[in-house]
């Protein structure tokens, strides 16, 4: 509206600076270079995926700066300001949280904040897309796309810190019976999860089981489980992208035959 003031609600757009500097900041020093990435360093599960997988942390922040600068504009304010609100601080303190007890071996408790993290963009993501349509390519850029990433990618987190937590250790346990069924399981869940899921986040869930594939060699069955959903993910992620194309070509040419039409019919 034209009686919109950048300062207005202030203190939460201070707020969302202060959230993203120092703890958007903190996450991407420890988890998104690859001398720092905590895979290199953490437990080794039969699941665990190749450390470029985490450079997905780095696109999504880089994506959430664009969404604290935007939240200065009036066409920010009912989606960022009136809509996601102090949910946005809140969900980066929790993810510093985990991300902290991740990097430190506190696995359980990083597995309970990788679920508080994951309800939480799931939350987020939820009310972006009921309530606050794409109405801009900013909408689309910096708040659509960073939270629908933000949610593929936490799904990811949350099973890869549970094998952390309560699976066993890759470098000293060769894969049993039991173990073989639930890594399937879970990368059925991931799979089955990117096929009902919106684009962006079926790509980090893909990118994902792209990963665990490159990394788990040394159980063939593992190796090539990931390689079929990631396949089929792939596959999912390509159908819905020529879905979105035809779909708008058919509206394009609906639009162009009323354009044609006579206005007065015979």
């Amino acid at each position: 509206m034209a009686n919109d003031s950048w300062r207005d609600n202030i203190l939460l757009k201070g707020v969302n600076i202060l959230a993203y500097v120092f703890l958007a900041g903190s996450n991407i020093a420890t988890v998104a270079g690859p001398q720092a990435c905590i895979v290199l360093n953490g437990k080794e599960t039969y699941i665990t995926p190749a450390p470029y997988a985490f450079y997905v942390w780095g696109l999504i922040h880089l994506l959430l700066l664009g969404y604290v600068i935007y939240q200065f504009y009036p066409a920010a304010k009912a989606t960022i300001i009136d809509g996601i609100s102090w949910r946005f601080p809140l969900l980066l303190v929790l993810n510093a949280i985990y991300v902290n007890s991740w990097a430190s071996g506190h696995y359980v408790l990083a597995f309970i904040f990788a679920l508080l993290v994951s309800a939480s963009v799931s939350h987020i993501y939820w009310v972006v897309n009921k309530y606050h349509p794409r109405d801009t390519l900013f909408d689309e850029l910096f708040v659509h796309l960073p939270f629908s990433l933000y949610h593929g990618w936490t799904l990811v987190l949350v099973v890869v810190t549970l094998f952390e937590a309560f699976g066993v250790n890759a470098l000293n346990t060769p894969p049993g019976v039991g173990t073989k069924v639930f890594v399937f399981l879970a990368l059925f869940f991931l799979e089955s999860t990117s096929v009902a899921t919106h684009v962006a986040g079926a790509i980090a869930i893909s990118w994902s089981l792209w990963a665990i594939f490159a990394h788990q060699t040394s159980s063939l069955f593992i190796h090539y489980s990931a390689l079929a959903f990631a396949i089929l993910s792939l596959l999912s992620i390509v159908l819905s992208l020529y879905a979105i194309y035809t779909s708008r070509r058919t509206v394009g040419v609906i639009l162009l035959d009323e354009e044609r039409a006579p206005l007065v019919g015979s």
